[in-house]
C-alpha cells in the first residue's frame, strides 16, 4: 500500500506560473497529479530548488500536498545549463531529509521529473534504498532529431544522464507509447522496465462552454480567430504559426492569431524579439495578439474563444495543450511528431500535418477555418478525444505502478 510519495523536481516548481521562464505542461503535470494523490489520501512532498530566498522552506498547497524548497546553489533564477553542478547537493538533501525523519512515515517512493531531477534521483536511490520512478516530459536525442535549423544540440552530459537514468531507474514512465519506442529507439532502453502512463487534465475546469461569452471577457470580436498557447521558444515552432497566418491572411480576410506564453529558457527573449521583427515585416502587427502569460485557470476562455489551436512543436512528449483545447471542443492543428500523433486523432479531433512547412501549416488551418461543417464535426471529436484524458485514469495506473516497484524493494 503506497502511503508516501517524494516528487523530484529540481529546475521548476509547481508554484510556477505555466508558460513563464521554464515552467510549462510538467508544472501542470506535477501540480495536478499531486493534487490527485493528495486526493486519494497519499501524503505528497515536491522537493524543488530554492530559487528565491524569500520563499518559505515549506509551502502547503490548497490541494493538499506540499512543496519543500531545497537549498542547492543560488537563490536566484538559474538556466538549466547552470543546474548541473547543483545536482549532487540537491540528491544530498533529499536523502537527508528522507533519512533524517522529515515525516512521521516512511517514504515508499521517489518519482523524479526531468532528466536533472532523474540524476538527482538516481543519488537518493542508491543512498536510501527506495524505488526510483522517472518521468523525462522531454528527451534529449528527441529533441535533437528535430531540432529547428541553427539550433545548438542538447549537452551531451544531458544525453549520458538520460541514458543512466533509463538504466538505473526502476520504472521510467512514458506518457505515449510513441515516447516508449523513442525511449527504445533512441537509447536503447529495456521494455519491461518501461511504463506507459498518459497524463490526465481537470476535465472539471477544461469542457465545453460558451463562445460568445468567452470572446466578450477577452474583449474579441467574431473574426476568424487561430489560437496559440505555449512557451516562446524554437521548440515550440510559434515563428511557423506565425509565417502560416501570413500566408492565410490572403486567402481568409480578418483572420487573427492569439499567442498566450512567455518567453522560455536562455534564448525566450530573443526568440520573441525575432518573432516580433518577423510580424513587423509581415504588416501583421493587426493580426497577432500577445495576451502574454495566463493563469491556468483562464486558459478554457481562450480556448472556447478560439476556431482552431495550432501546435507546430517539434517535439512533445504528450502535448497537454491539445488535450486541455479538445476537452473543451476545440479542434487542433498539430504537428505529426511524439505524443501529438496519440492526442490529436486526424481527421477526428484535429488535423495533423507533417514537417514545419508554414505553407501546409496554413493549409490546414484553412481547412477547418473556412468549412463549418468540417469544424463541428472535429469540434465533436475533440470532446470525445479530450474525455480519454482524467485523473482518476492515470491516478489509478500510477499507484498501480508505484505498487509494483515498491513490492520489487521490499
Amino acid at each position: 500500500m503506497i502511503g508516501r510519495v517524494a516528487f523530484l523536481s529540481m529546475h521548476t516548481s509547481p508554484l510556477d506560473l505555466p508558460g513563464s521562464g521554464d515552467a510549462g505542461g510538467m508544472n501542470v503535470y506535477i501540480d495536478e497529479l499531486a493534487a490527485s494523490l493528495a486526493g486519494r489520501g497519499i501524503d505528497v512532498t515536491v522537493f524543488t530548488r530554492r530559487a528565491d530566498p524569500a520563499i518559505r522552506r515549506l509551502v502547503e498547497t490548497p490541494a493538499g500536498y506540499r512543496v519543500a524548497h531545497v537549498d542547492a546553489g543560488p537563490a536566484r533564477r538559474l538556466p538549466v545549463s547552470a543546474l548541473m553542478e547543483w545536482v549532487g547537493d540537491f540528491a544530498a538533501e533529499i536523502t537527508h531529509a528522507i533519512e533524517g525523519g522529515w515525516s512521521a512515515s516512511p517514504t515508499d517512493v521517489v518519482h523524479s521529473h526531468y532528466w536533472l531531477s532523474g540524476w538527482a534521483g538516481i543519488i537518493v536511490k542508491q543512498a536510501t534504498g527506495l524505488p526510483l520512478a522517472n518521468s523525462f516530459h522531454t528527451l534529449g536525442r528527441v529533441k535533437d532529431a528535430t531540432r529547428r535549423p541553427g539550433q545548438p544540440p542538447e549537452p551531451l552530459l544531458r544525453i549520458a544522464a538520460e541514458s543512466e537514468v533509463i538504466a538505473r531507474s526502476d520504472c521510467v514512465i512514458a506518457a505515449t507509447e510513441y515516447e516508449s519506442i523513442e525511449l527504445i529507439d533512441h537509447y536503447g532502453a529495456d521494455p519491461s522496465r518501461l511504463c506507459v502512463n498518459p497524463p490526465g487534465i481537470d476535465l472539471d475546469l477544461f469542457g465545453p462552454g460558451d463562445a460568445g461569452a468567452a470572446r466578450r471577457r477577452l474583449g474579441l470580436d467574431d473574426a476568424p480567430t487561430v489560437l496559440f498557447v505555449g512557451r516562446i521558444q524554437a521548440l515550440k515552432g510559434l515563428d511557423v504559426a506565425v509565417e502560416a497566418l501570413g500566408i492565410l491572411r490572403d486567402r481568409l480576410a480578418g483572420v487573427r492569431m492569439l499567442v498566450v506564453g512567455g518567453p522560455s529558457g536562455p534564448t525566450g527573449d530573443f526568440e520573441r524579439l525575432m518573432i516580433e521583427d518577423k510580424v513587423g515585416r509581415l504588416g501583421m502587427e493587426d493580426s497577432v495578439s500577445w495576451w502574454g502569460v495566463q493563469p491556468h485557470r483562464r486558459l478554457p476562455d481562450f480556448y472556447r474563444a478560439a476556431d482552431v489551436l495550432v501546435v507546430p512543436s517539434r517535439s512533445e512528449s504528450f502535448g497537454l495543450v491539445a488535450a486541455e483545447a479538445q476537452a473543451t471542443g476545440l479542434p487542433v492543428a498539430a504537428a505529426n511528431v511524439g505524443g501529438l500523433r496519440y492526442v490529436v486523432e486526424d481527421g477526428v479531433s484535429g488535423v495533423l500535418v507533417d514537417g514545419w512547412d508554414p505553407a501546409d501549416y496554413s493549409k490546414a488551418l484553412l481547412r477547418v477555418l473556412e468549412s463549418p461543417t468540417l469544424r463541428e464535426h472535429l469540434a465533436a471529436g475533440a470532446l470525445r478525444s479530450g474525455r480519454r484524458y482524467g485523473w482518476t485514469t492515470a491516478t489509478d495506473r500510477l499507484l498501480q505502478l508505484y505498487g509494483g516497484i515498491a513490492d520489487g524493494a521490499r
